[in-house]
This record gives structure tokens, C-alpha cells and sequence, in this order.
């Protein structure tokens, strides 16, 4: 009996034995599990944040990751549960749109701590040293080309308007402070109403349309972004004045630049949404291999884009 069970015993160590090695073998066979990234964008409602969003998101696939976008809505209530989710979740990097300079900075603050590196887009945090580098388009210097050109083309006197971004968000000054850094020269071009309406199409047609309304006179409107740039031609179609005031925008969206093509929209500010979204993800892959010294604010040059030279232009960036 003694043997049996001495035999019993091996048999059953021998075909533990033999299932581990299998198990091992098959495990060996299958892919390991990809790292993962996360893309936390301020907003989906703007095509430019989407193909911002979608550009660094196929670009992490391309190198290898998981990649998932996150949608913050402009709220940074959603943003910090974004921020929450992916730190619980295992991500290895964060390539992220902030919704508020300063309001985004918390977020940041926990993903560094969590020892999570977080590479900003287009939209940079008031700070210097959580994000591990910010990639930003050099929004002043862009205004003031797109200042000159305004002073080129609608003349030195005259009334205008402009329609301001989201007022917690740096570009949304940047893009003010460089514009009139140039045409605020000119005393006899006079602003006759500056208002927000937070980077977004539907209020910028809402705004523009009571800006008409107390001042049809005037003669051209500078919008911080293409959205509320296509806004307020939505305005002056309506009010059947798309042939008499002239609209600035900023950004480089497909749909302004065919409207600067066909002459109805004066001129923007060329972004490159995708060439700072692939950057970002492949700073974001250097720094899961090991890299560690990025450089703290990037900045990417804005073009102007006008219709002398729109041709070179389409697809959120040059042809």
C-alpha cells in the first residue's frame, strides 16, 4: 500500500509538473500587455480639439500603447475625475489638453506625484515644474502677424470687435495681448465691444450677433479661434453683411481655411494640432524608455495664412 501511494504521489507531482510547463509555454506565447497611455482633452466640441485628441491617440498606437481619449468638456470637475481614473488605472503617461491654466494645475500636480509624467498640448498649466514638458504654439508672436495683416487689409481707422476665448486659458491673452500689441497703435482704429464667448461656435455666432446689433458699422472682428471666427460669419450671413466686415480667426480648422480660399473669411493663424499631438506621444514613449531631461515649454510657430498663400494649407496643417 506504502508504494502504491509513494507511486500515487509522483504521479500526481509529475503531472503538476508537466501543467506549470505548459502553462508557462502558453503564457510565453501570448503578447504581453500593452502600456497604456491616456489623452485627456479639454474639449470634443472643436473639430481642432479632435483631431488634436485623434492625432495623439494614433500616434501612441503607431509606437506600440493602448491609447484612450478622455473628454473634459471644459470642466475641470470632469478633469480631475479623469485624472483619478487614470492614475487608478495604470497608465504610464498623460499627453493632456488642459481646460484652465490654473485650475489644471492640481490635476498635474497628482499625476507627478503618482510618479506619472504629463506632456501639455496647445494649452499650457501655471507651472513650471509639474508637467514634465508643455508643447506650446507660440500664440503672441502668431497675433501679431495676424495684428499687421488686420492693419494691412481693413485700414488704419475704423471700428471693430473681438471675441475672446475661455478667460482661464493663457492662449486666449497671448492671442489678445499680440494682436494689440500691433493695432492698438492706431488711435483711429477704435474696439467698440470685447467679449468671450469661450472658444466656442454657437456662442460666438450668440455674441457677434448682439455686437451687430449695437454696432453695424463696423468693419472687421479679430476671434481668438477659428470656431467662434466661423461663428461670427454665421452672424454676418445672417445680417447679410459676409461681403462688408472682415473676420480674423485663429487656429488653422479645415473649414476657415476653404472659407479664406473661397474669400469669405480674411485671414487665421496656422496651429499644427498634429504635429504637436505626435510629438507629445512620442515624448511620452522616450520618457517610458527612460529619458528624462525634456524641455520645459516648447513653443511651435503659428503661420499666417491669408489668401496670397492658403493654397499651401489644408488638413490642419501645410499640404
Amino acid at each position: 500500500m506504502k508504494t502504491y501511494f509513494n507511486k500515487l504521489t509522483c504521479a500526481v507531482a509529475l503531472a503538476m509538473v508537466s501543467m506549470f510547463i505548459a502553462a508557462s509555454a502558453f503564457a510565453a506565447d501570448q503578447p504581453s500587455a500593452k502600456q497604456k497611455i491616456a489623452v485627456v482633452i479639454s474639449t470634443l466640441n472643436n473639430p481642432w480639439f479632435v483631431v488634436l485628441g485623434e492625432t495623439a491617440k494614433a500616434r501612441a498606437i503607431e509606437l506600440g500603447y493602448d491609447a484612450t481619449i478622455f473628454d473634459s468638456q471644459n470642466d475641470t470637475a470632469k478633469e480631475a475625475s479623469h485624472f483619478e481614473n487614470v492614475i487608478a488605472g495604470g497608465y504610464k503617461a498623460i499627453l493632456f489638453n488642459p481646460t484652465d491654466a490654473n485650475g489644471s494645475v492640481a490635476n498635474v500636480k497628482k499625476a507627478k506625484a503618482a510618479g506619472l509624467p504629463v506632456f501639455c498640448i496647445d494649452r499650457e498649466i501655471n507651472s513650471t515644474n509639474d508637467a514634465t514638458a508643455q508643447m506650446l504654439s507660440d500664440s503672441y508672436s502668431g497675433c501679431v502677424a495676424l495684428g499687421q495683416y488686420f492693419v494691412k487689409v481693413v485700414g488704419k481707422e475704423g471700428k471693430y470687435a473681438e471675441l475672446l476665448g475661455i478667460v482661464g486659458d493663457n492662449n486666449t491673452w497671448n492671442r489678445s495681448k499680440g494682436f494689440h500689441s500691433v493695432v492698438d497703435r492706431y488711435t483711429n482704429l477704435v474696439m467698440v465691444a470685447q467679449q468671450s464667448a469661450d472658444f466656442d461656435r454657437a456662442k460666438g455666432l450668440e455674441v457677434f450677433e448682439s455686437i451687430l446689433q449695437k454696432n453695424p458699422d463696423v468693419k472687421a472682428v479679430f476671434c481668438g479661434n477659428d470656431s467662434m471666427a466661423m461663428g461670427a460669419y454665421q452672424a454676418l450671413v445672417s445680417a447679410g453683411k459676409a461681403d462688408k466686415v472682415k473676420v480674423f480667426g485663429f487656429d488653422g480648422a479645415d473649414d476657415v481655411v476653404k472659407l479664406i480660399a473661397d474669400g469669405k473669411i480674411t485671414a487665421t493663424g496656422m496651429q499644427f494640432p498634429k504635429t504637436m499631438a505626435r510629438n507629445a506621444a512620442e515624448f511620452a514613449d522616450e520618457y517610458i524608455k527612460g529619458k528624462r531631461d525634456f524641455q520645459q515649454k516648447i513653443p511651435v510657430k503659428v503661420e499666417l495664412v491669408t489668401k496670397e498663400n492658403v493654397s499651401k494649407y489644408g488638413d490642419y496643417g501645410k499640404k
